[in-house]
């Protein structure tokens, strides 16, 4: 079982995040009281945050967690550049 699927987290992975943030900040907010209710709330609105980040990241068809980046930044080196490495 794959948590990143094709440069986005799995379908099953975005709904686990979405649901535990909800219940985290819920369970905090409710059950907790002073810095740490507050700190609860937090850390669940981040893992919420998260989960909402990825969704919305794959209904645009974006690849947050691939690395892409390295094939672009290679394809821009010359060959001084790897002369001098």
């Amino acid at each position: 079982m794959k948590i990143i699927n094709n440069g986005n987290f799995a379908p099953w992975f975005r709904i686990l995040l979405w649901a535990m943030g909800i219940a985290l900040a819920a369970a905090s907010y409710f059950l907790l009281s002073g810095i740490e209710e507050f700190v609860g709330v937090v850390v669940g609105m981040i893992v919420l945050a998260t989960g909402t980040y990825a969704e919305r990241a794959n209904m645009l068809h974006l690849k947050p967690f691939d690395n892409s980046y390295e094939k672009a930044r290679k394809s821009y080196e010359t060959k001084v550049d790897e002369e001098e490495k």
